[in-house]
């Protein structure tokens, strides 16, 4: 597959290799139709994730359920039972519809993660591409891991929410409701999971230095905990803290990876420290204007472009 390669003189320093004769747009048209061919790998694979959760819908249900169903508020209405309400006519079907697809989200993440990062991977240096297989055996394990937080502090999440409800009133929820607020948990926790892993491949390809990501630690600490209160649909503290506590630990091992990374490379010229407005420091040796000579040092004489017989 014929694809834009980055351009080396950013980050390697050698000049960017000459464009072929009669290339035309062809390097463009494969690459658009190469996504086009991993979006339609990694639908499918939801698809067939979706059908299998319509087949086994009775016990995912309960499984998805089981945090809501757990909470005194949830047999309010008939004691002894979970409750939940179901409004409109066409609410049953749309219902197992969101159930199917959560679950296909879930249990086929392997597959779109690892048609994400094969299309990203031919734009990569040979000794980038080693990182390949090591980025999908974390990629899916950070996203199941991001997906089962979210599921195991649901119940907590919702218990806050709902004891919010005032003295003598009956808590009660549309399972539209329940399902809405499951299915961003799930994804939110999910994706966010996986930011730190995306630092550590920028860093792999010379985008985001170590230095840089120094500089501004805290105020990524702060803006993931601002994150966590604003991504997350219940927006209450434990959520919150839920989710940018670990998303902080990610950043510290990622952050650790990129110091690592960057010792064991042969250090250059570092202008990381500097403003957007600051010019960097010239070497001594170099002239400051081309090659003009310094003032009381005449210029040499070539003898054979000189001529001072007046007869010739």
């Amino acid at each position: 597959m014929a694809l834009l390669k980055w351009p080396k003189s950013g980050r390697n320093g050698a000049a960017p290799p000459p464009a072929e004769a009669g290339d035309g747009r062809m390097p463009l048209m494969e690459h658009l139709r190469e996504l086009r061919n991993r979006l339609v790998i990694a639908l499918l694979g939801l698809v067939a994730g979706i059908i299998v959760g319509f087949i086994f819908f009775d016990p995912i249900w309960s499984f998805v359920s089981a945090p809501y169903c757990g909470l005194p508020q949830a047999q309010e209405l008939r004691p002894g039972q979970c409750t939940m309400l179901i409004l409109g006519v066409f609410d049953s079907f749309f219902v197992n519809l969101k159930v199917a697809a959560m679950f296909g989200l879930v249990v086929s993440s392997p597959i779109w993660l690892w048609q994400i990062w094969g299309f990203v991977t031919p734009g990569l240096y040979r000794n980038e591409k080693r990182y390949s297989i090591l980025f999908i055996i974390l990629a899916v394990p950070l996203f199941l891991a991001g997906a089962a937080l979210a599921y195991f502090v649901m119940d907590t999440g919702l218990s806050i929410l709902l004891g919010f409800a005032p003295p003598g009133t009956l808590t009660g929820i549309t399972i539209d409701e329940y399902l809405g607020y499951a299915l961003i948990m799930l994804i939110v926790f999910g994706i966010s999971f996986e930011l730190p892993l995306l630092m550590v491949f920028l860093n792999i390809i010379g985008v985001l230095p170590h230095a840089l990501v120094a500089k501004h630690r805290r105020m990524v600490i702060f803006i993931m905990f601002v994150f966590g209160a604003v991504a997350t649909p219940g927006g209450d503290p434990f959520t919150m803290i839920a989710l940018a506590l670990p998303m902080v630990v990610l950043f510290a091992l990622a952050e650790g990876f990129m110091y690592l990374r960057e010792r064991r490379q042969p250090k250059g010229d570092d202008f990381s420290h500097l403003s957007d407005d600051e010019a960097s420091s010239l070497d001594d040796d170099v002239s400051p204007v081309g090659d003009v000579a310094p003032v009381g040092d005449p210029a040499p004489i070539d003898s054979k472009t000189t001529d001072t017989d007046p007869a010739r």
